[in-house]
């Protein structure tokens, strides 16, 4: 687990940021508990690349792609600072965990609706702001990375670009395409976020694609020489997220347990996953317990659906839970599903429980969908759009009565998750894309003498 150094920050508003930015300054030394702190700053005065990494939807560590993006990047001999949210769990102002340092900045509740998603972003933006400022006057950096969504962190690295900094645009998610899989429409919001993700591609110097359908965009609706696109998929780290032995309490007397683990916003489709549950109760299946982990903001409006389809006996929500208690629920799960609602925004999208899935040895079932049919492969099966609800429990099902055929299916997803897609395997095309970086900045420096 992460290390912790230092930590600050108690009030809201600007005299937060103060206090936090101060404490900052007082802090103790930066890296793992068994440097010493000259060690330390020595490696500070010799580190000669320097980044930032902003993410505005998750707090850091738990957004286990960033923080396996900037613990990699440390480990590789750059500075990382991070800046994030406030999010629960992640409620210090400052504080450095392994080596990296991560401010969160105060932040709204969640968005759920359009109006709510713009105040969140720009109040965001400008906590954005100030603390780049801070951070470059009090540390330096060299490249800004931005991860989205939003797509509109490139104007907080614009006028830094003026200095020589670089930005990399780490593309998680295709906002357009969100748009339309949470309202179903498109109208002006939808042309503001095509102008946005337009403009981002237009300012980044290098960008990070999450799988091959993303390089596709970044180059054909970006625009994006393909020697700037780096492919760095989402593969789980198989040194930490590892099976634990299974208890048998987790399935609350039930014989068998289904895992989901993710957010939970409109387009993840756990209201599917509901109707799921309820067709197979309704089936005379009163033996199957689904364990859903994980926060988001459709969570009480969920467990309000929970109530009326009466599935209190069959449906358990977590709610955000620690990385010990995850790893158990999976372990002991017999099936995990990956109830993602189908659209074009989930078709080309790579999603990091597929993975996790995987890596825990763990059969899976979900939507037919592009990426997620080249993640899993043969470790999952398929429910068909057309055959919707109906055909995704009749897979849970078979799968649930036939152990032997899990068991087949959990190594052969294991296997190829050790083979190939670990995150181990995505570390050297994140390399190249700072090494891009970097070979742009001394270019320029080279030019400018």
């Amino acid at each position: 687990m992460a290390s912790t150094a230092a930590s600050a920050g108690k009030d809201s508003g600007l005299q937060e940021a103060a206090d936090i930015l101060d404490a900052e300054q007082q802090a103790p030394g930066t890296t793992a508990p068994d440097q010493s702190a000259e060690k330390s700053e020595m490696a500070k005065k010799e580190a000669t690349k320097r980044v930032l990494i902003i993410v505005e939807n998750h707090a850091v560590p738990f957004d286990r792609r960033v923080w396996r993006e900037a613990c990699s990047l440390r480990e590789n001999g750059y500075e990382v600072t991070v800046v994030c949210p406030r999010r629960k769990g992640s409620m210090r102002g400052y504080e450095v965990l392994d080596g990296v340092r991560i401010y969160r900045h105060p932040s709204p509740a969640e968005g759920s609706t359009p109006l709510g998603y713009l105040w969140e972003y720009f109040w965001a933006l400008f906590w954005e702001f100030l603390y780049t400022c801070w951070i470059y006057v009090r540390h330096g950096f060299d490249v800004i990375q931005g991860c989205n969504p939003p797509d509109n962190i490139f104007l907080v690295a614009l006028p830094f670009k003026l200095f020589g900094v670089k930005y990399i645009f780490d593309h998680h998610d295709a906002n357009p395409e969100l748009y339309v899989s949470k309202y179903g429409k498109q109208g002006t919001l939808y042309k503001i976020l095509a102008i946005l993700e337009k403009l981002t591609y237009r300012f980044s110097d290098v960008v990070i694609a999450t799988n091959k359908s993303y390089k596709e965009l970044a180059s054909s609706r970006g625009g994006v020489p393909p020697e700037d696109v780096f492919v760095v998929r989402n593969g789980p780290n198989t040194e930490s997220f590892k099976a634990v032995p299974g208890n048998s309490a987790r399935k609350k007397g039930k014989n068998y347990l289904v895992g989901y683990v993710g957010n939970m916003s409109v387009q993840d489709g756990l209201d599917i996953l509901l109707d799921i549950a309820e067709h197979i109760k309704n089936s005379g299946r009163a033996d199957v317990l689904f364990t859903c982990v994980g926060g988001g903001t459709e969570l009480n409006k969920l467990k309000e659906m929970v109530e009326k389809k009466n599935l209190g006996d069959t449906v358990y929500f977590t709610g955000r839970i620690s990385d010990e208690e995850l790893l158990e629920i999976l372990s002991t799960a017999d099936v995990c599903v990956n109830p993602d609602r189908p659209s074009e925004m989930n078709d080309i999208s790579t999603m990091i429980k597929i993975m996790e899935y995987m890596a825990l040895g763990k059969p899976i079932v979900q939507f037919d969908a592009k990426e997620g049919k080249f993640s899993a492969q043969e470790a999952s099966l398929y429910a068909s759009k057309a055959g919707g609800v109906a055909d995704f429990a009749k897979k849970i099902v078979w799968l649930l009565d036939r152990p032997e055929e899990r068991k087949k299916m959990g190594e052969y997803g294991k296997k190829r998750v050790e083979e190939e897609l670990a995150w181990r395997h995505s570390v050297p095309g994140l390399r190249a894309a700072y090494d891009r970086a970097f070979s742009k900045r001394i270019g320029k420096h080279a030019r400018s003498r």
